[in-house]
């Protein structure tokens, strides 16, 4: 995926509900909501399986973000007996590692189930959920380079 034309923000990894990784434990999903919906995804067309199983978080801060054309929308997505079905619309990214032993690009997705239909877990509004492949030792307080199409996202300073 070449990136032509984007918008790039520098954001901070931040903890997230542990949730979607399994992190925290919930029996509901008791190895992370990602790991349930990579199947259901893949059915519907949007293959997940070289990503991590969990989320990146990235605080964005003091930008705030409009989202545009998603690469992928699907719509009544019944992934859990425990939760009714949700909305998820995904948008591609590049992320880099701005550590200087790591100069790596990463592709990855900005994973976002819609709040309209999502009961629990929401994220701030300057909060950033991304799937991608497993970056090695990174970590919370690590500063990531967010890059998305232009036709994607919008990003602006916040007030």
């Amino acid at each position: 995926m070449l990136f032509e034309y984007y918008h790039e923000v520098a954001a901070e990894i931040v903890p997230g509900h542990g949730i979607a990784s399994g992190k925290k434990k919930d029996d509901r999903f008791p190895n992370g909501t990602i790991s349930m919906q990579i199947p259901i995804f893949k059915s519907l067309g949007l293959n997940l399986n070289h990503f991590h199983q969990g989320t990146l978080n990235l605080k964005i801060s003091p930008f705030g973000h409009e989202l545009g054309k998603p690469s992928h929308f699907f719509s009544k997505v019944d992934w859990s007996i425990h939760l009714p079905p949700e909305n998820f619309s995904f948008y591609p990214c590049l992320l880099e590692d701005l550590r200087r032993e790591n100069e790596k690009s990463y592709q990855g997705l900005v994973y976002w189930p819609h709040p309209s239909t999502k009961p629990e877990f929401h994220q701030p509004d300057n909060v950033l959920e991304v799937i991608a492949p497993f970056i090695p030792n990174i970590g919370y307080g690590n500063l990531i380079k967010f890059r998305a199409l232009n036709q994607s996202f919008r990003f602006f300073r916040a007030t």
